[in-house]
């Protein structure tokens, strides 16, 4: 059999199993109309006696046509098609209208309610069956468009899922080649992303914007890509030369993640060139104060520091964590915001259990903490 003739097959048998309901409260005319129905390969039969009924055997299965008289009591016809015009179901069954009445006024009121056609009583064989499969192939044809554009919809939300994983896969992976610049495990990128994430969701930041601020906060160092092996990895303390250089690392790291529109990235470059910016305007590359520094920088900078004070460098000793608060709340309005600062000291024992969760072998340091003044490059 050539595959035309099984498409126009399988669509037979598809039309032939709709559902139909027929909607009358002349018990005879039911059975008068199932028989006909039947009589031409219609199996799929919901006869309603009770127009009051209607809609919940229509809940029961989807139905794909209605055949609806509209003298009847308690409900007429009109007010059956009324719910369903309610209901704004973009596959709402058509209704093929059951009636003897013929005035103009009459047919168009049912129009306009909701009927796409009419019958008129005494039934006529022929015409009746004619109408239900032309009004059979119309809806099977609609569903089946409706069908293709949820499938056409799903395959653009995969590709969207798709472009976004690979998007985070890109920064992620920026963010190790940081890392392994600096000599570093990836610890801390964890706990410093978790604190960012965990100090953004308690400035009232939404689940999404807290996600991003997850996966763009490594990102915060990718600019060390660019900084020379003798400056990035010396243990000792950095010339002023030494410095400046270290400190391009914020505008490098801004170049290197420009130029993409996606929130993602857009919320990675700004974290990369301000989170070294100070609340009291001292801060590199562009000497913003106050409200001029984006709060991402703002919370980066203050759980970097944090956690670069806690952890062993090539350059210095671990702090002991109270030594870390105590700076850290010296330095509330200057180097911090002062209302970051009392939020992360709220949180405190939730950043110790980050710290706890992502710890990571400690290993020797060659000078003291308090000897080279570089607590978080």
């Amino acid at each position: 059999m050539s595959s035309h003739h099984k498409q126009d097959e399988n669509y037979h048998l598809s039309r032939n199993s709709a559902r139909i309901m027929v909607v009358d409260d002349e018990r005879a005319n039911l059975v008068l109309m199932e028989r006909l129905l039947r009589s031409d390969g219609y199996g799929n039969l919901v006869m309603v006696q009770d127009p009051r009924q209607v809609m919940t055997a229509y809940r029961e299965e989807r139905t794909d046509l209605i055949l609806l008289d509209i003298q009847m009591p308690h409900m007429d016809g009109f007010q059956v098609m009324e719910q369903f015009a309610v209901l704004n179901d973009p596959l709402v069954p058509p209704i093929l209208v059951l009636t003897a009445q013929a005035s103009r006024e009459y047919m168009l009121r049912a129009l306009n309610v909701g009927a796409r056609d009419f019958i008129g009583k005494p039934f006529d064989r022929a015409e009746v069956l004619a109408r239900v499969r032309n009004m059979l192939d119309v809806q099977l044809a609609h569903r089946m468009t409706h069908n293709q554009k949820d499938v056409l919809e799903q395959m653009v939300r995969e590709r969207t899922d798709e472009i976004r994983r690979t998007r985070l896969q890109v920064v992620q992976r920026l963010g190790r080649a940081a890392e392994y610049r600096d000599n570093e495990t990836g610890y801390h990128i964890l706990r410093m992303s978790h604190t960012c994430e965990l100090l953004a969701r308690h400035l009232g930041w939404s689940h999404a914007e807290c996600e991003r601020m997850l996966h763009a906060s490594p990102m915060h160092d990718v600019g060390k890509i660019g900084i020379p092996d003798q400056i990035l990895l010396k243990p000792g303390k950095l010339t002023p030369e030494e410095w400046s250089i270290m400190q391009s690392h914020a505008t490098i790291g801004g170049d290197i993640l420009s130029g993409d529109e996606s929130e993602l990235l857009n919320l990675a470059r700004e974290i990369a060139l301000t989170h070294h910016e100070k609340w009291d305007g001292s801060g590199y590359p562009l000497g913003l104060a106050g409200e001029e520094i984006p709060v991402s920088g703002r919370i980066v900078a203050l759980a970097d520091v944090f956690d670069a004070l806690t952890s062993e460098r090539p350059y210095k000793k671990a702090w002991p964590v109270q030594d870390a608060l105590d700076l850290i709340r010296d330095s509330s309005g200057s180097h911090f915001e002062p209302r970051l600062t009392a939020v992360f000291f709220k949180l405190v024992p939730e950043i110790l259990a980050i710290r706890d969760r992502f710890a990571e072998p400690p290993s020797p340091a060659s000078e003291p903490h308090s000897s080279t003044g570089r607590v978080a490059d």
